[in-house]
């Protein structure tokens, strides 16, 4: 079985491609816990079709003790992934109870012992993205490796290769602007977008994009010379109040603005980059949430206490996918659906709404 435990010590964000944004204070945090379904709304939901079974199921057996707890499990794409196996009987990492680390290169169906750089710490952490493996071991630091993990280079703090995965553009911390990544530093850009409150900048092609919510609304900006200059795009006012905006790329390149409300379980406002931020409506959507994603062909996907829907055409549209109420999503570099539940992954390999689902599981012996 497949688990996530508490992450103390995080800095960085999820995204659905981890190379596409860049947010300030929220990388790959484990969702908030479900809600209760809410009271019937005004525009009644669709009722969702029964779920359909998965196309593959990859059960991969490692040598784990059974006292170990359930893995933690990264995938950078449908076939690269890796295993974290950090505590035992439930309780905090010890000498008695070593990191175990693992690999996969065909997405879940056969799993490789790799030798983890620091298996005893206060703290284990696991993080991925194309290429790369970034291991957290507090309060001995990081520990990357770039070669499938044959060799790995600590560091104090995150180190360039995982800084540089995070993209071109990056926000700067504790200071709210914008940065470009040279190979050594992220160094601020001497022109700085006209976003008060900014909070997530991403790039698709030649487009730069930042965004933020403040008291008076939503409020974005592109650049289309690497942010050598700045364009102060309006976004329409939606209904409802924005408490935070993100910018998200989808597979495909478009461009997306999510507008989450003060309570994050409820569903979001969404627009969508055409030469101008169009809003997109949802209607009979679902008043409560758990994770939304772009996922290309100009379509978003949700979870949430009603099952899994997409926005398609202005609507949302209930779906027959294999994921329940409490799988959280995100989409992988590849443009793989990837759907973190309580007790396994779910890799979505396709694109758009043609997907292929595959449940993946990492067990002990």
């Amino acid at each position: 079985m497949i688990g996530r435990p508490s992450r103390p010590l995080v800095t960085l964000l999820l995204v659905p491609a981890l190379v596409a944004c860049s947010v300030v204070g929220d990388v790959r945090r484990d969702p908030p816990s479900d809600p209760a379904p809410p009271p019937d709304s005004a525009a009644p939901v669709p009722t969702p079709p029964p779920a359909a079974g998965f196309d593959e199921v990859r059960a991969g057996r490692v040598a784990a003790a059974e006292r170990y707890d359930d893995p933690i499990v990264e995938f950078s794409d449908a076939a690269h992934g890796w295993a974290l196996f950090a505590s035992c009987d439930g309780g905090p990492p010890d000498r008695n109870c070593p990191a175990l680390l693992f690999s996969t290169l065909d997405g879940g169906r056969s799993w490789l012992t790799v030798p983890h750089p620091r298996s005893v710490a206060d703290n284990q952490q696991l993080y991925t993205a194309p290429g790369l493996v970034a291991l957290l071991a507090e309060p001995h630091g990081w520990y990357t490796s770039t070669d499938g993990g044959a060799s790995f280079v600590r560091t104090d703090g995150e180190s360039p290769a995982w800084r540089a995965a995070q993209g071109r553009f990056q926000l700067i911390e504790a200071t709210g602007r914008v940065g470009e990544w040279d190979g050594a530093a992220l160094r601020p850009l001497a022109a700085q977008p006209p976003v008060p409150e900014l909070n997530t900048v991403t790039s698709s092609t030649d487009l730069v994009v930042v965004a933020g919510a403040g008291d008076e609304g939503p409020y974005a900006a592109v650049s289309t010379d690497r942010g050598r200059s700045w364009q102060r795009t309006p976004v329409p006012v939606p209904d409802g109040t924005v408490a935070v905006l993100r910018a998200k790329v989808a597979p495909d390149g478009q461009v997306w603005l999510v507008g989450e409300r003060s309570d994050r379980l409820d569903f979001p406002a969404l627009w969508r980059w055409q030469g101008r931020w169009e809003p997109v409506p949802a209607q009979s959507y679902p008043s409560r949430i758990r994770s939304v994603a772009p996922i290309g062909a100009g379509r978003v996907a949700v979870t949430g206490p009603y099952g899994a829907g997409v926005v398609i055409d202005g609507r949302y549209t209930p779906v027959a996918w294999p994921v329940g109420p409490e799988h959280h999503l995100t989409t992988l570099a590849d443009g793989t659906v990837f759907a973190r539940g309580p007790g396994d992954v779910v890799l979505g390999i396709g694109a758009g709404t043609d997907r292929r689902w595959v449940r993946v599981a990492v067990e002990g012996d």
